[in-house]
């Protein structure tokens, strides 16, 4: 089954990894990337409306879906998972994109634009603050609401043990957790893809991996980068009842980041994309045709 209707799916060979994408549409070249714990096929229902006017790609993440998945804690930095990304869009003809990520793909996204902002045409960061801003600057509550981070980063084979022993109840429970739409209120061809991707170990292991980075590593990157903006057009998507909008002002934390940005709350919480898909579409559309 397709990962995302109407799609074609491939994978490419570059930045010695295999990076799995879905493309359709033609137009301005757009990358959508995905977060935790799904796969492109978050995409499902605002890749194809999208692909009217776009051309559309959405990745997997390394660590993710059906992409590489490298055992070295190193390889799951943002840089090399941003790398992965260019490499993959040059591959494909593009060098140049605009680009949309939610959660890890956000995250992704961020350092993305920074690393390789000549690449980017537009960022749409999707439901996250700045990564060392979260960790250096801990909130109470924000620990309790993303206790993942700190679980998934502790040493290998601990939370791959725990998680293993049964997939499916850990992740649904933060897909639960996270949205105040409930788990029914997800897609059920969508929920089928990402249990058939997180049941696999070496995803599991992949996304601990991706946490352990952003711990020992990310957070280091971004220290050193503390003053460096992105330059280009920047939308910033929020769940309005999210965690993130609840303890945070989120066009504030992202203003000395982004010189050019705009801040628009979604309704619902991080799973926004997933559970209110017209709305999501509404406002990336909004915001590319104006560009």
């Amino acid at each position: 089954m397709a990962a995302i209707s109407g799609f074609d799916d491939a994978i490419a060979e570059v930045n010695g990894q295999h990076i799995a994408y879905s493309r359709a549409g033609n137009g301005p070249p757009v990358l959508l990337l995905h977060g935790f714990p799904q796969m492109r096929g978050m995409w499902h229902a605002i890749a194809p409306e999208l692909a009217d006017r776009y051309t559309v790609i959405a990745s997997d993440l390394r660590g993710y879906g059906d992409s590489s998945k490298p055992t070295d804690v190193t390889a799951y930095a943002f840089r090399e998972m941003a790398a992965d990304q260019v490499a993959l869009m040059r591959d494909l003809g593009f060098e140049r994109f605009h680009l949309v990520g939610h959660d890890r793909g956000a995250r992704t996204a961020h350092r993305l634009a920074l690393d390789h902002q000549d690449r980017v045409f537009s960022l749409t960061l999707m439901d996250i603050i700045p990564t060392y801003l979260l960790l250096d600057a801990l909130k109470t509550d924000v620990a309790k609401a993303y206790y993942h981070w700190f679980f998934l980063a502790q040493p290998a084979p601990f939370p791959e043990t725990v998680i293993g022993y049964d997939p499916d109840f850990y992740f649904e429970s933060c897909l639960d957790a996270w949205d105040n739409g409930g788990l029914e209120a997800f897609d059920p061809a969508a929920l089928s893809a990402y249990r058939q991707s997180w049941r696999w170990p070496d995803c599991i292991q992949g996304m601990c991996n991706d946490y352990r980075a952003a711990i020992e590593i990310d957070v280091l990157h971004d220290g050193i980068d503390l003053t460096r903006r992105v330059t280009c057009p920047s939308l910033v998507l929020f769940g309005r009842e999210g965690a993130m909008a609840r303890h945070y002002d989120m066009a504030a934390v992202w203003a000395d980041r982004l010189a050019d940005m705009r801040a628009v709350p979604m309704p619902g919480g991080h799973f926004f994309p997933d559970l209110h898909p017209r709305e999501t579409t509404a406002a990336l559309q909004g915001f590319l045709s104006a560009l």
